[in-house]
């Protein structure tokens, strides 16, 4: 990027300053690339609003279409900018009148350094303007005239100051010199000074009051500029006949006494002196003597004719407690003569100032174990009056474990605390401190302290919730995370920062061993797969320990549910053929009627809820009109009778899946034989034998299932009598064993947590029932049965148990 430097006017058509090039050009030649990358620019002050300044966009090589969409813009800190862009075609303009002598004052460069913003993407570039002086204005003396009487006698060489003519402009636009009409007695001389330069009126040649008694020059102060400007100053010189006395005062030196306050325009003195001349020689004059301290010319006014003092500005006793007058009274004599005096004025105290409070040391924060009478700051308490005015009462006016106790010193306090701490009941404290003046009336004076009570670790971890509750999908990726346990620790800092991990032992320290918790942010990750037909529920308990010194720590407990994923394939239990295959062979009679039994297919599937309900379906039959297939039971029966024409065997193909999201199945093949009837009781005879030995057999096992269902039944009922009467509203995860069977050998569970009662569902649905979101449809919300109290639902404990007794009976027949 090229350095740029372009000089805006009304018509634009204004050449480059030669000495601003050769400075650039230094500047290019010193720094290199880093003196290329400022872009400036100068404009002359008292332009026109509206002038051009300089293209910015272009010089910066931004795209003039885009400016607008981009907010191109220049960023001012004040509410009206001198400089704005235009975002049209990106040229800066003088937005608002130019007035170098407002901006800068001196004779310096008057730079200005705007910030131009443009945004997607953000840029700020730095634009510097320098404002150039134009002469605008003329050099002005403060009074158009100025008088001077000097005595005949005075001689050659005596210097009058003349008044210092002042030029805002700068530089070479400011004054350069004074000139004098011509004359044959005075002469300007200068003097430089740093406040500029200083006209002196010189006597050259002695005065003649009798040729002249007055004398009118003009002096002209001139500036530098191109044209110059000037200004004038008309100077009269009364030329005095000689006076031989001098006021006198009675007094040498005068004191008096006033309060602080006084009203402004209060008489406190009147000044006397006497001159023994006549006429004018002897009117006297006062004024105040030119080398007293400005302040006092702001609080006191002389009246020249009657040498009068009054009180023109505000006395302060705290600023000062006396002042020291000089006096002047002249004659009117020719040349006039002086005399002086001096008058002290003592100024007594007025209670109006309130006391001060000054922190000379604070601990900003305190540990909340501080022990009571812990100094936290040091304190002092002052007051400028004098006397009564400056004695002070402090204290602590609002309600804080604070207070303020005094020093060896007067008026030196040190806040201690007077009580324990605590930063998780309030962390910040406004200590309000008051001091009072003893004065009429009296003053007051309000400080507040802002302390902060650092943490202690003296809270342990905490979890929300006790026990937590996961349930986790079986068949999960070993070392991928699973959930997550958090606790809050109510300290700060290391105090808060938590740490996690496991409690391994106990019973089910194998279980344990496959799981690891991350000891920052409480993740857990298995190490192994679950199997929900294997284990549907664990627990173990998870630390949280704080990084505090010494540390804290809480545990939880956490309970982990294994929810059943459909992972496992129907199974045939029959037809089962000698070598294993789901195969069977089936022997009918012709004779048989519409609707006979002709086989079960019987189905086992592992998985539970949808997962593990079977349907069947015919998937290959010789002739459909025949056989027909219930799907929920698996039995296969005639469709119609038999007739001559139709084959002696048949062969069905059926085909069992499960109702998981992507279901399994399994197929079984039954061989359908056409007998006639003699072969048929032939062959149910030899079959007879052998069912009645089996039936004989699966008697006695159901006459001892059924006496060991009847004892646990009863048992059951004196356990849950009593877990009812006992329960409480708080109720805990665990799984509770389903009492209904639909007939298809199909497992239902049912689990609690919290006030809620989950059941994985089998083929039919509980009515008023409603699916879990991300159950895999299998887990249905069972309706609430608890009144609003948490009292147990008014039903009958026996009558429910009974209802599953008979629903165990059906499944027991259903067997058989």
């Amino acid at each position: 990027m090229c350095c740029l430097v372009t000089m805006g006017t009304d018509t634009k058509t204004r050449t480059k300053d030669c000495s601003w090039f050769a400075f650039y050009l230094a500047l290019l030649l010193l720094f290199g690339k880093q003196a290329l990358a400022q872009i400036r620019y100068s404009i002359p002050e008292e332009v026109q609003e509206g002038t051009v300044v300089g293209n910015v966009a272009k010089d910066l090589g931004l795209e003039i279409t885009s400016l607008i969409d981009r907010r191109f813009r220049v960023v001012s800190g004040s509410k009206d900018a001198i400089f704005e862009v235009n975002q049209n075609n990106g040229a800066l303009y003088v937005h608002q009148h130019i007035d170098r002598e407002e901006l800068c004052q001196g004779s310096g460069a008057c730079l200005m350094e705007l910030k131009i913003l443009v945004e997607t993407p953000l840029e700020i570039h730095y634009v510097i303007v320098e404002i150039i002086d134009v002469n605008d204005h003329s050099p002005s003396f403060p009074e158009r005239e100025q008088r001077f009487e000097i005595a005949e006698h005075t001689l050659p060489g005596r210097r009058f100051q003349l008044h210092t003519a002042r030029d805002p402009d700068a530089g070479i636009n400011s004054i350069r010199t004074y000139t004098l009409t011509a004359n044959d007695h005075f002469e300007v001389n200068i003097r430089q000074s740093d406040a500029g330069k200083i006209p002196f009126l010189v006597l050259k040649k002695s005065l003649d009051r009798e040729q002249k008694d007055k004398h009118t020059l003009l002096v002209t102060a001139v500036d530098g500029g191109k044209p110059p400007r000037s200004g004038t100053l008309n100077v009269s010189i009364i030329v005095l006949d000689s006076n031989d006395n001098r006021p006198i005062f009675s007094q040498e030196i005068y004191q008096i006494s006033i309060e602080e306050n006084v009203a402004v325009g209060t008489s406190i003195f009147q000044m006397n002196a006497t001159d023994p001349d006549e006429d004018t020689n002897g009117e006297v004059e006062y004024s105040l003597g030119n080398t007293l301290k400005r302040q006092v010319y702001d609080i006191f006014d002389l009246d020249k004719l009657t040498g009068e003092i009054r009180v023109k500005g505000a006395v302060d006793y705290e600023e000062n407690d006396v002042y020291e007058l000089d006096i002047e009274a002249s004659d009117k004599g020719t040349p006039p003569l002086t005399g002086e005096c001096r008058v002290i004025i003592k100024i007594k105290d007025v209670n109006d100032n309130p006391p001060e409070i000054e922190v000379t040391s604070l601990s900003n924060t305190v540990s909340e174990d501080s022990k009571p009478g812990t100094v936290i700051s040091l304190l002092s308490v002052t007051d400028k009056d004098s006397g009564i005015n400056g004695k002070i009462i402090s204290y602590i006016s609002n309600d804080v474990p604070f207070e303020l106790k005094p020093s060896y010193k007067e008026n030196t306090y040190s806040v201690v605390t007077k009580g324990f701490l605590d930063r998780e009941e309030v962390s910040h404290y406004e200590i309000t401190i008051k001091a009072t003046d003893c004065g009429e009336p009296p003053l007051s004076t309000v400080k507040t302290l802002n302390i902060q009570i650092s943490d202690v670790n003296d809270n342990s971890p905490h979890f929300d919730q006790t026990p937590l509750q996961f349930y986790l999908v079986e068949n999960n990726v070993p070392g991928n995370f699973i959930f997550s346990v958090s606790a809050t620790d109510n300290d700060l800092n290391d105090n808060a920062a938590i740490s996690y991990h496991i409690v391994r032992g106990g019973s089910q320290n194998d279980i344990m061993s496959f799981l690891n918790v991350n000891s920052d942010n409480g993740h857990i990750s298995a190490l192994k797969s679950f199997d929900f037909e294997t284990l549907k529920t664990f627990q173990f308990q998870v630390v949280a320990t704080d990084s505090g010194t010494p540390s804290l720590s809480s545990n939880v407990t956490v309970n982990v549910f294994i929810l059943d994923q459909n992972d496992n394939a129907p199974v045939i239990l029959y037809p089962v053929s000698s070598n294993g295959s789901a195969e069977g062979v089936e022997e009918i009679p012709r004779n048989v009627n519409a609707g006979h039994l002709v086989t079960k297919v019987r189905a086992y599937d592992a998985d539970i809820g949808y997962n593990g309900w079977l349907l069947f379906s015919l998937q290959d039959v010789t002739d459909h009109s025949l056989f027909g297939l219930d799907r929920y039971t698996g039995q296969i029966r005639t469709l119609r009778s038999f007739t001559e024409t139709d084959e002696a065997e048949h062969k069905l193909v059926i085909l069992v899946k499960d109702n998981g999201n992507v279901s399994l199945s399994a197929t079984a093949t039954v061989l359908v034989k056409v007998v006639e009837p003699k072969e048929a009781f032939a062959a149910s005879d030899v079959k007879s034998a052998t069912k009645n030995e089996e039936e004989n057999n699966v008697t006695f096992y159901l006459m001892i299932t059924l006496g060991s269902v009847s004892t646990l039944f009863l048992i059951s009922i004196i356990v849950l009598i009593a877990m009812q009467c006992s329960k409480t509203t708080d109720y805990t995860s665990k799984y509770l064993q389903e009492t209904n069977y639909d007939g298809t050998l199909c497992h239902s569970i049912q689990y609690r947590s919290g006030d809620k009662r989950y059941m994985l569902v089998g083929p039919r649905m509980s009515i008023g029932s409603t699916i879990v979101p991300g159950s895999h449809a299998n887990t249905l919300v069972l309706p609430d049965r608890r009144g609003t109290s948490g009292e147990v639902r008014k039903q009958s404990v026996i009558q429910y148990f009974l209802q599953a007794y008979n629903s165990l009976s059906v499944f027991c027949s259903k067997l058989y």
